[in-house]
């Protein structure tokens, strides 16, 4: 019997196409932070610019090369699409409300949430090494919490925590979708194009800001910066090492901390800088197969 190839072979190099992407997700949730303080524009509004400009280039691309919108599994892009834009909604709005190291924290511990549900709904034992990650995570969300509540209320704190964990099921809902055999442009595709629906329902409820000429860049950065993000890093899995690739993928939460830093003067309490790192080191054993 010929022996299975080891989970995580791949390129060195390859696995580098994840820093490019990480730049790019911190890029994104910069221009989201930016645009929401220097214009006034709510998570719906920001989630549309984010989503819209994925559908309309995926649905494009899909035609011009003559794939196939059609599925066999409606039901589950529904659910996963839902959980998807649910989930953005809330990380975008503790974007707008938290420091920028706190809220792309809470965003990566989907991470330590989807090891948690595919205990609980998939029922799959989890490795020493996973009970470790989920009791390191977990400690280290314990510390964040406190002066992110102290400090900036608790409305914001369980946005964008609850958006983490929403994110985590969504995750799970995309790893069953790929072992149907349903195509990754596909599962992009539609949670966009349902998000795209939801968010711009949201702003005509809530209100649109009326667009400016000096909005654009921003608002294109946020919508070109994402599938750029989205498409480094789907061919950093496909080429990298997975575990380095994981890892790399909180090269974003370092960034935003000193982003943060820098240009909003975002000095974190060291109760809140050791939790996050806890959620890093968690996020990075969770994610090692």
């Amino acid at each position: 019997m010929p022996k299975t190839p080891h989970t995580d072979t791949g390129s060195f190099l390859g696995s580098l196409w994840m820093v490019a992407g990480s730049v790019c997700f911190t890029v994104m949730g910069i221009l989201v932070k930016m645009t929401g303080l220097r214009f006034a524009m709510h998570e719906y509004e920001l989630v549309f610019w984010r989503v819209a400009f994925a559908a309309v280039v995926l649905g494009v691309q899909a035609m011009l090369i003559g794939q196939s919108f059609a599925t066999a599994y409606p039901k589950e892009h529904f659910w996963r699409s839902l959980a998807g834009t649910t989930a953005l909604c809330m990380i975008f709005y503790s974007i707008n409300h938290l420091p920028l190291a706190t809220a792309t924290t809470f965003s990566n511990t989907s991470a330590i949430f989807l090891a948690i549900l595919s205990v609980v709904i998939l029922k799959q034992m989890p490795s020493r090494t996973t009970w470790f990650a989920l009791i390191l995570g977990l400690i280290g969300i314990g510390l964040i919490l406190r002066p992110s509540i102290l400090g900036h209320g608790v409305l914001p704190t369980l946005m964008g925590l609850g958006g983490g964990a929403i994110a985590g099921y969504a995750y799970l809902q995309v790893r069953e979708l790929s072992l149907l055999g349903e195509p990754s442009w596909r599962i992009v595709f539609y949670f966009s194009a349902l998000a795209t629906v939801l968010s711009a329902v949201a702003s005509t409820v809530v209100g649109w800001t009326p667009l400016r000429l000096e909005m654009l860049p921003y608002l294109l950065g946020i919508g070109v910066t994402a599938i750029g993000g989205q498409m480094l890093m789907t061919h950093a899995y496909k080429v990298g090492r997975k575990f380095m690739v994981s890892a790399l993928g909180y090269l974003s939460v370092v960034l935003s901390t000193l982003y943060g830093v820098v240009a909003f003067d975002e000095v974190l309490p060291m109760m809140a800088m050791v939790g996050i790192g806890l959620v890093i080191v968690s996020g990075i054993l969770a994610g090692k197969k």
